[in-house]
């Protein structure tokens, strides 16, 4: 933490100076009260107090005074706040791989409900997208802030959605990139800041180079987070006939380290929506020192109350 006025600080040696001083007073209480050996007439002219609790409204005012010391000193924090204009496109595989049932019930399923979470988690002012892909890809939700119709695109994510079989992630990249530019009248000269979440279950085998797609994200200062998601034993039954189809993860690492994003791994729908989460703390957000002074003095104000609330509970003088 760093103080915008840290010599205010030195204030906090008059709070200890007021502690050492209420110490010392009770102490010569103490003393006056050993000599004192009329017991019964002390106990008329001092009637008993609460023992540790009358010590307790003095607790609290001098950890006020201290409070209120440090919130003068005006300290400082790194504060996590939403971009503005932050816009966060989901790309998923919809390939014929993804029926795959090496993750309960398979792929897709649990990849849309992990979407799901996903975007429910994200804050309401992000702008968020769909995209599906397989051989080719289509955007299924132009980037917003309406969560139901995002719901509604998640529910259209179904093998064989874009038509065409393959895994495309580069064009999957590409068309996310170019809802991000169109985003509103602004964008093509000003993009707004954006992340790209691609989840696929295998290598790049259609459409354009996934390089080429990562370069433009370079350009446009777009980092793509990348899921490969299922595990080396899936499976898929074509008439009859099982088909292995194996998580490959080299391209998805690849653009992630191109573009500065970061690749994960999820081998189950409690790994997968653990990815999602631990992607959603940091899509969106910049990090920014802001004055937190109001904390302390807030926190400060309601030890007063309680300083306030404990001398008129324990030492009113009620008629």
């Amino acid at each position: 933490m760093i103080w915008l006025s840290p010599v205010r600080l030195w204030l906090l040696l008059g709070v200890l100076a007021l502690a050492a001083g209420y110490i010392l007073v009770q102490r010569r209480r103490s003393r006056y009260a050993v000599r004192f050996t009329n017991l019964r007439l002390l106990d008329r002219v001092a009637p008993q107090r609460p023992a540790w609790r009358r010590h307790v409204p003095a607790g609290l005012f001098l950890a006020m005074l201290a409070l209120l010391v440090v919130g003068f000193a005006r300290p400082t924090a790194e504060v996590r706040v939403p971009r503005e204009r932050a816009t966060v496109m989901v790309a998923v595989d919809v390939s014929t791989s993804m029926l795959a049932n090496d993750v309960e019930p398979d792929r897709l399923s649990a990849a849309r409900e992990a979407a799901r979470s996903f975007v429910d988690g994200l804050p309401d002012e992000f702008n968020v997208g769909l995209v599906a892909f397989a051989g080719s890809a289509a955007v299924l939700v132009p980037p917003g802030t309406d969560r139901e119709a995002l719901h509604e695109g998640i529910g259209r994510l179904v093998e064989g959605a874009t038509g065409v079989q393959g895994t495309a992630i580069g064009e999957a990249i590409n068309t996310s990139l170019g809802a991000v530019r169109s985003f509103d009248g602004e964008a093509a000269k000003n993009p707004p800041p954006a992340r790209v979440v691609v989840l696929s279950d295998g290598a790049n085998t259609a459409g354009l180079d996934p390089m080429e797609a990562a370069a433009d994200a370079v350009a446009m200062k777009v980092p793509v987070y990348t899921i490969v998601f299922g595990t080396p034993n899936g499976f898929v039954d074509r008439f009859g006939r099982p088909i292995p189809v194996p998580v490959d993860g080299q391209t998805l690492i690849a653009v992630a380290e191109e573009t500065g994003g970061r690749f994960h791994e999820a081998g189950s729908a409690e790994e997968l929506k653990a990815v999602y989460e631990d992607i959603g703390s940091s899509v969106g957000y910049r990090t920014e020192r802001q004055d937190v002074s109001a904390r302390f003095i807030g926190l400060g104000l309601v030890f007063a109350m309680g300083a306030a609330a404990g001398s008129m509970r324990w030492f009113s003088r009620l008629p």
